[in-house]
């Protein structure tokens, strides 16, 4: 059965956890490196993957005992298009590269890869240096998580049609949202999914 990007995440993350240190990561440590609210969050989690096979729940009292089945996925290779800003709209350098993600990760119709930078999207789990998968289309429903053209500089935020003005609105507490004419707002696509490394690459 297919993981959400959700679950997958957290299967990667105890994955790579488990192969540098030999043992689980704690309900606290996957909860602050995915961005998680709660731990009532990693727990719904982690007993979905349980559920799906993928995962052997630990003993009474032995939360760093969690045991990994293997994960099937097949890789697609779909194209790295560059940076796009969690902030102040910068401009999006297309690049000829490609990376390789998980089938599960992508939705319907054409599919391209962007990695974050700033964090204006944070209470949303997304993070800079994040690798976010973008299913490209014109349109979106209020409320997802779009990748935006203004005024030719690409940003993420999430989208809010207001009688011809577009509210694009950080997930951070701390930033102020961006409130534009409809016509100086293009959707490039919608976010899908996200992939993270968990050892640091500077920005190229």
């Amino acid at each position: 059965m297919a993981l959400t990007p959700a679950q997958e995440r957290v299967y990667r993350f105890v994955q790579e956890y488990l192969k540098d240190r030999g043992y689980s990561p704690s309900y606290e440590e996957i909860r602050e490196h995915l961005g998680f609210r709660s731990l009532n969050a990693v727990y719904k989690h982690l007993k979905q993957l349980q559920q799906r096979g993928y995962l052997q729940s630990p003993p009474k009292n032995r939360k760093r005992a969690l045991e990994l089945l293997p994960l099937h996925t097949t890789g697609v290779s779909i194209p790295f298009l560059g940076v796009v800003a969690a902030g102040t709209p910068i401009e999006a350098v297309e690049i000829p590269e490609s990376i390789e993600v998980p089938e599960s990760f992508l939705g319907n119709g054409n599919n391209f890869a962007l990695k974050v930078r700033g964090d204006s999207m944070i209470d949303e789990g997304i993070r800079e240096g994040d690798i976010l998968i973008i299913t490209r289309q014109s349109h979106a429903e209020s409320g997802q998580t779009v990748v935006a053209l203004v005024h030719g500089e690409a940003t993420v935020k999430k989208f809010y049609p207001h009688n011809g003005e577009v509210e694009l609105r950080p997930a951070n507490s701390h930033m102020a949202p961006l409130r534009l004419p409809a016509d100086d707002v293009e959707i490039v696509g919608t976010v899908v999914g996200l992939l993270r490394h968990y050892r640091q690459r500077p920005f190229r």
